[in-house]
């Protein structure tokens, strides 16, 4: 269960007060207006916009994760060994994790996480990423780094434009000594404006854009057996240019050969409404439905 997890002395408030009693609920609207409540905060941080979370998630949760976390290597896993762009560096992807993970990172894409999320960027239309692109848990062991960086800002594979970074720590007892801190660089990379430690349920969140610059290149003096380890996750918008390459019909209806009169009237009715709202200006659209209910009651009141 994914509350079987508790060491607290005293009972910490999260951020986000998810129900764990019974799976992962979260109301929506109350989700959203959590977001809406750190909004000013997120929206005019410099420099670029983002927000540090402390006490992110109920802790219990937090437990679980990092006694899901996988130990041993995993068929999918991706590992870096490339320097500046990422050293010692493993990337876990979240179906190959067990049921306690895979429901976690399953509420990280649903409804009440993209509700918190929007409230919290005012960016609306958030999509979530079901293959995890570059996401999912990272571990980084002693030696360990990555460069200062503006993250890839299409998903190839989904073709979607990327707008978000959350990045939750899962590190217990982390020692400033072990380097590792997430950097933030200015737009034009000329001053670090801010450096954050990645301790337990601690949560980063910040706009990826072309010059959100930001990483940790200082190798890690971390003793065996002390791993860096995050849940990352991305998140999207589409391109509204889908409007110029689709119609934007609604749901078309069609009587079958062998449906009676009324019901080939109703379907046909129903495609014409659709293929007049695409072709025809609103404003004469309104006028002529107008026309014809007028229409109709004369001729009911001739009746």
């Amino acid at each position: 269960m994914l509350n079987e997890f508790s060491r607290l002395g005293t009972r910490v408030t999260p951020v986000l007060p998810i129900d764990v009693a019974d799976g992962l609920k979260l109301d929506p609207a109350r989700a959203r207006q959590i977001g809406e409540s750190l909004s000013s905060d997120y929206c005019f941080a410099e420099p670029f916009p983002h927000i540090v979370l402390e006490n992110f998630l109920p802790p219990e949760l937090l437990y679980g994760l990092l006694e899901h976390f996988p130990q041993d290597k995993l068929a999918s896993d991706v590992v870096f060994d490339a320097g500046y762009a990422g050293h010692h560096k493993r990337q876990i992807l979240p179906a190959d994790c067990d049921d306690y993970c895979r429901r976690a990172f399953d509420f990280f894409n649903s409804q009440p996480f993209l509700e918190f999320l929007e409230g919290l960027s005012s960016m609306e239309g958030l999509l979530p990423d079901p293959y995890f692109v570059g996401g999912g848990f990272h571990e980084i062991g002693r030696g360990g780094k990555l460069g200062i960086h503006a993250d890839f800002r299409i998903n190839n594979r989904l073709h979607l434009s990327r707008r978000m970074n959350v990045i939750i720590y899962l590190n217990e007892n982390w020692c400033d000594e072990y380097n590792g801190s997430l950097e933030l660089w200015s737009r034009d990379m000329k001053a670090k404006v801010k450096s954050v430690a990645p301790i337990f349920n601690r949560c980063v969140i910040f706009n990826t854009d072309a010059d959100s610059y930001h990483g940790h290149p200082d190798p890690l003096t971390t003793p065996d057996g002390v791993l860096r380890r995050s849940v990352a996750l991305y998140y999207y918008t589409a391109s509204k240019a889908i409007y110029e390459e689709v119609p934007n019909l609604s749901t078309m209806y069609a009587a079958r050969p062998g449906d009676d009169a009324q019901i080939r009237r109703e379907a046909a009715a129903l495609r014409r409404d659709q293929y007049l709202a695409q072709w025809v200006p609103p404003a004469v659209l309104r006028y002529s439905r107008g026309v014809m209910r007028r229409v109709r009651r004369l001729g009911g009141q001739k009746a």
